[in-house]
């Protein structure tokens, strides 16, 4: 991120309008008096910005042919997925990308995992953190905690190379159920530094809490994810008649990848 507030705002909207493809894979970018017109600074202001997101690596800058959105390669391309069958999508993913162990313990389950996942005040579990990669490109950020009874059925080793539903079911687990929460975030310096984004860069945020057929917790899953290589679709169908007419999500049709 740039210093100061509106080279920040100059930074987060130019961004945002790349990462959403509003502005397009080499595409060139308006200059730096239009800019600063556009956006109400000075051209140093906008300067800093840019100097930010060609560090990044979102823009190019050369002399003489102005400033133009960089071109991802074809391993850069956003997944999609449909939020109505994201579980079965996320374990289909997991088996054709590769995953890279950043750390892995065992200790006391923090207050927030225990109470979702309903264990005991003292229980210990697994925790591992993981990043993926889709080809060389880190995609998500992975923190897991499953309890200490389960996770002792497989390595440290097993669990940077398999996916952990395939790992939890090898132990014998009876995978009955998930609850899922999406909502955003920013990327603190060690997430940044994995994912390859700058701190403070905007981030899918995914809770998951997975249950055996007997309701026990037997995973919870922090996950964050660069929007810029991950996003969710849900379809919706226009249901009801007259003034009760509304939205509703279209539950086991897919519109597909776009």
């Amino acid at each position: 991120m740039p210093e100061g507030v509106k080279a920040q705002r100059v930074y987060l909207s130019l961004s945002d309008q790349i990462t959403g493809g509003v502005l397009r894979d080499g595409e060139t970018l308006p200059g730096e008096q239009k800019l600063a017109e556009s956006f109400g600074v000075s051209r140093v202001t906008v300067r800093r910005a840019l100097d930010a997101l060609a560090q990044g690596g979102l823009i190019e800058r050369r002399a003489g042919s102005g400033t133009k959105v960089r071109a991802r390669n074809a391993s850069g391309q956003p997944a999609a997925m449909d939020f109505n069958t994201l579980m079965p999508q996320l374990v289909e993913m997991g088996e054709k990308t590769t995953a890279r162990l950043l750390s892995f313990s065992y200790g006391r389950a923090p207050d927030f995992v225990a109470s979702a996942m309903r264990l005991g005040g003292e229980s210990k579990v697994q925790i591992a953190t993981r990043v993926r990669l889709t080809g060389h490109v880190p995609f998500s950020h992975l923190t897991t905690y499953v309890p200490a009874q389960i996770a002792q059925n497989y390595s440290e080793n097993d669990l940077a190379t398999k996916p952990l539903f395939k790992l939890l079911e090898r132990s014998g687990v009876q995978i009955e159920e998930a609850h899922q929460s999406v909502s955003a975030t920013l990327a603190g310096p060690d997430v940044a530094e994995a994912l390859e984004v700058d701190v403070g860069s905007a981030l899918l945020s995914l809770r998951r809490v997975v249950r055996d057929i007997d309701g026990n917790g037997v995973e919870y899953l922090s996950g964050l994810y660069r929007p810029d290589m991950f996003r969710l679709e849900m379809p919706l169908t226009r249901v009801g008649q007259g003034a009760a007419r509304h939205w509703e999500p279209t539950i086991g049709q897919s519109e597909g990848e776009g």
